[in-house]
């Protein structure tokens, strides 16, 4: 099939939209937003699972100037009620599955669009069927959005949309970048094309949410660029693969989980699909195992990428699928125009080789703030470089490797102990799937290692085993004096173990935190 027969436009499911209804579709969500008080600076929020309409309603939030604000649709109706007043929001556009759940909680003020729930997505999830209605305190948008024209008012700078931040303690942070000067425009288009493999015509896979910041910024990019864009409602193995070899796709923004449900399929199954098509996939969010990248890398080639950073700090380092296997473990060299600083205890900047906090910054960028919260903003500077707590180190070389999360670092006795250097011994103990290392109170040493381990599935794992094989690859200390077996880690969508909500039951007991 050749490339140039394929659709081209944003894919979901069976629905398939052309790139001129959806730009039409955006300006007029633009001039319906504009009606509706919407200008420069202000919040829209977004409550809805991967959809053609997410990407829509982003486009018409940015035309006006306005701020695209994603919501996580897995949070507790409280949760969505606080990032809806936090962000000052003028409107929310969500799911009417989704805004049923909000009943008699959304701020006076905010007007509220219903997006049908759409086909794939009931097919793809449990929803009850008297959900679907568009809620009685809501506008229809299809309705709405055939009464209006396309807007036609000046152009303005657009920002980013303001993603909140998962947040360790508290309430979650929306990260506002400020609109970027032109300057700043063509910078950020030269680093994700690097980043993200994107370019005019590319055929993209999201199996990813995009609430989260680095989907969110791969979809709405890969929308702009004349290919197609798929949306996958969640993520399926063999639906992924078959959408690959059906529509050609050459692009995709991935999470290690998915490469490891990949891998889990029969090899049969992997074989019959055509992945020749496949040119750059990218992966970032958590650690990826360095067996299931190589093993990867051998099934697709040398295609994969990998880069790291955060919401606030933007990708500021780069790995090639030859300097993973080179240097396995590795999250790859500084990105180009960003700078890091490893930062120790005492402040002071660390040399080569040694470990300590990792601070960044990429001049390009525009500056951003926590809405609301320009404290937190300051607490997270040094010099102009900041720092999202993670603690790592660059070799000899400049390959840059991560250690673990400064807030993860478990003190034991006085000593430092970084739970990522046991959980890539523990990976490599057969018949371990995943795992999470953390400290719990201890009355003796203030702190004791406690890993949780979850098994491949058929496999039956021994506590006592597991240490015996830890203490041939690592310092006593290091091995953890507590290890419990679970079938099924607690997890967050971006595939990262939601290691909080494993830890935080002994402190709690404890009545501390540290």
């Amino acid at each position: 099939m050749e490339t140039s027969s394929l659709f081209c436009g944003i894919i979901s499911g069976d629905r398939r939209r052309s790139h001129a209804d959806i730009a039409d579709r955006a300006a007029r969500i633009a001039s319906g937003l504009a009606q509706l008080g919407v200008g420069q600076g202000d919040c829209v929020c977004i409550l809805m699972r991967n959809d053609i309409a997410f990407i829509e309603a982003a486009y018409g939030a940015m035309r006006l100037g306005a701020y695209g604000v994603p919501v996580n649709w897995h949070f507790k109706p409280e949760e969505i009620d606080y990032i809806l007043k936090d962000s000052g929001t003028k409107v929310l556009i969500g799911h009417a599955d989704l805004l049923h759940q909000l009943a008699g909680l959304i701020p006076a003020g905010v007007t509220v669009l219903s997006v049908p729930t759409p086909p794939e997505i009931l097919s793809a999830y449990r929803i009850d069927a008297h959900l679907l209605a568009t809620p009685e305190s809501a506008i229809a948008l299809e309705s709405w959005l055939a009464q209006q024209s396309p807007y036609d008012g000046p152009q303005v700078p657009q920002p980013q949309n303001m993603i909140y931040t998962s947040g360790t303690t508290g309430h979650p942070k929306g990260v506002r970048r400020n609109a970027p000067t032109a300057e700043q425009s063509q910078s950020a288009e030269r680093m994700r094309a690097l980043i993200y493999g994107l370019k005019p015509g590319s055929r993209a896979l999201l199996p990813g949410p995009l609430y989260h910041s680095a989907p969110n910024a791969f979809g709405l990019r890969a929308g702009r660029l004349g290919g197609a864009l798929v949306l996958m409602p969640r993520f399926e193995p063999e639906a992924f693969l078959d959408i690959i070899q059906a529509e050609r796709i050459d692009t995709i923004f991935m999470v290690p989980t998915m490469f490891i449900r990949l891998m889990k399929l029969p090899d049969e199954v992997r074989r019959r699909y055509d992945m020749s098509t496949l040119r750059h996939i990218i992966h970032a969010a958590a650690p990826c195992p360095a067996d299931v990248k190589r093993a990867m890398i051998e099934w697709w080639g040398p295609v994969i990428y990998e880069f790291y950073g955060s919401t606030e700090s933007g990708a500021v380092t780069f790995a090639t699928s030859e300097d993973a296997l080179r240097k396995p473990g590795t999250v790859g060299k500084v990105s180009p125009g960003a700078e890091l600083r490893f930062v120790g205890e005492d402040g002071r900047i660390l040399p080569q080789g040694e470990i300590g906090e990792i601070y960044s910054r990429i001049a390009g960028n525009p500056d951003f703030t926590y809405h609301n919260k320009p404290e937190k903003r300051a607490e997270i500077d040094r010099d102009g470089f900041i720092t999202s707590g993670d603690v790592g180190y660059m070799d000899a070389e400049g390959y840059v490797f991560l250690c673990d999360r400064k807030r993860d670092m478990v003190i034991s006795g006085g000593v430092n102990i970084y739970p990522a250097e046991i959980e890539a011994v523990l990976h490599a103990v057969p018949g371990v799937h995943d795992c999470a290392v953390f400290g719990i109170p201890d009355a003796e040493f203030g702190e004791a290692l406690m890993a949780v381990v979850e098994p491949q599935p058929g496999r039956v794992l021994d506590p006592m085993e597991i240490r015996t094989r830890l203490k041939a690859s690592l310092a006593d200390y290091k091995v953890p004096k507590h290890i419990e077996i679970q079938h099924k880690l607690p997890r967050e969508d971006s595939g990262k173990i939601f290691k909080r909500r494993l830890r935080d039951p002994y402190w709690e007991q404890a009545g501390r935190q540290i």
